[in-house]
């Protein structure tokens, strides 16, 4: 299957300025003074009508190494929230700049390169993945770069994210934006997408294999849709959990071969102490669940993985109905980070709990492949205009947003864009 072409941008004119309004274009590769962004102050942390502000601030500066990129579209996800709130840990206990702008996924266009970047050029349509590190260890140069001491994730432990006019990235965050999507649908899953990947493949030897079966809690939302389109494309079978009703016929559209609402059952939330009859009680519950899972699967047919990111409410159960050898593969705490499990389990059963921090480069880059040759939708399901960003963190915070991705238009006039040209000419009309 032939990968996207790309195609030069053609001259246009355009005035330069020192600032921009939202979905002005500069001149390609002019570099505004200032620029547009919603900013996060420590002093306003809470929930995001509250800690998002929009502000003028300066445009980036970038070294040798680095990118600036003209934002077209970003992506909402849960570390946004985070940051506004200053849960679990405050974003400037790390960065300790005056101001954090969030937002860790994004599609846009290259407008100024490093003098040390060779791989991208001003005019190249990119979307960037969010780990960052400062690749002169071991673990960058023949590890892993997820465990290399510098790893951190732009947008969220770094002040420059998406939610501006200009981002500032590092060259190795870059990839080709797949060109058959819009802005918008480019910006919404490099983050949720790349952290399934390496979920399910990043973790050897239980590396996701073509017939096994996997446990995927909540399957309607960006991470959890991603699961079952990753699993249905490796030959596998995905048994997808949902809370509300409305939402089966998504997952199922997204290729589960069977759905379950947590809400028929009564086993969430942390474990009771061991052999009271409090833990009776979630027990007999637990194994309804696991037979609920044996009805999709087969009877005695226990899930080889468990995908992972609640956390509290639903940790103790995971651990339970792995398989034996089977692996929980966990990448968040949504519903709270005190974990509990009965530990019997998983050393009789010589289970595995893994814990997965988003992806590096390659994993990153062989997700993208997959978006770029069509074989997953980026199930992107609503876009915000660039006024309503703390609304869509609002909705999200509250699980009032629909399933699958959501994004947010940041210099793309309109939604619906997918060249450079159009936009620019949508940009004259906007």
């Amino acid at each position: 299957m032939a990968l996207d072409t790309t195609a030069e941008i053609a001259p246009y004119e355009a005035p330069e300025k020192d600032l921009y309004e939202i979905g002005e274009m500069p001149p390609l590769g002019y570099v505004p003074k200032n620029m547009y962004a919603w900013a996060i102050r420590r002093e306003r942390h809470g929930e995001p009508e509250q800690s998002f502000q929009q502000e003028v601030v300066p445009t980036w500066e970038i070294d040798s190494h680095e990118v600036l990129v003209l934002v077209m579209a970003a992506g909402v996800n849960y570390n946004g929230i985070w940051a506004g709130l200053g849960v679990p840990v405050s974003p400037f206990d790390g960065h300790k700049q005056p101001y954090h702008i969030a937002g860790s996924d994004a599609a846009g266009i290259v407008w100024k390169v490093g003098d040390k970047v060779k791989r991208w050029k001003v005019g190249d349509e990119v979307v960037i993945h969010c780990n960052q590190d400062d690749g002169d260890d071991e673990e960058c140069n023949g590890g892993d770069p997820m465990f290399s001491p510098t790893q951190r994730i732009w947008g969220y432990e770094t002040n420059d994210g998406s939610f501006a006019q200009f981002t500032r990235v590092q060259a190795q965050q870059l990839m080709p934006r797949p060109r058959h999507l819009t802005w918008e649908e480019s910006a919404c899953y490099t983050l949720t997408l790349a952290t399934a990947y390496r979920m399910l493949f990043g973790h050897h030897p239980h590396e996701l294999k073509p017939g096994q079966n996997v446990l995927v809690w909540g399957a309607s939302g960006g991470l959890g849709s991603f699961a079952i389109q990753l699993i249905n494309a490796a030959g596998a079978t995905a048994i997808g959990v949902i809370s509300d009703e409305d939402k089966r016929e998504f997952v199922m559209s997204m290729g589960a071969k069977g759905v379950i609402n947590r809400k028929d059952f009564n086993c969430w939330g942390q474990l009771p102490t061991v052999n009271t009859p409090e833990y009776n009680a979630w027990l007999k519950e637990a194994r309804r669940f696991g037979k609920a899972i044996w009805d999709i699967t087969g009877k005695g047919v226990s899930v080889d993985i468990v995908f992972e990111h609640p956390g509290e409410a639903t940790f103790p159960v995971s651990a339970l109905v792995c398989k034996k050898g089977g692996m929980v593969v966990i990448c968040a705490g949504t519903s709270g980070f005190n974990c509990t499990f009965d530990v019997r389990y998983m050393w009789m059963h010589q289970k595995r709990l893994q814990g997965s921090h988003f992806a590096h480069l390659k994993q990153a880059s062989a997700a993208n492949k997959l978006m770029i040759e069509r074989r997953i939708d980026p199930g992107m399901s609503e876009v915000f205009p660039w006024d309503e960003i703390p609304k869509a963190h609002t909705k999200m915070l509250r699980n009032e947003h629909k399933p699958g991705n959501m994004a947010v238009l940041v210099q793309a006039p309109r939604t619906g864009l997918r060249t450079f040209e159009d936009t620019l000419e949508a940009s004259r009309e906007h």
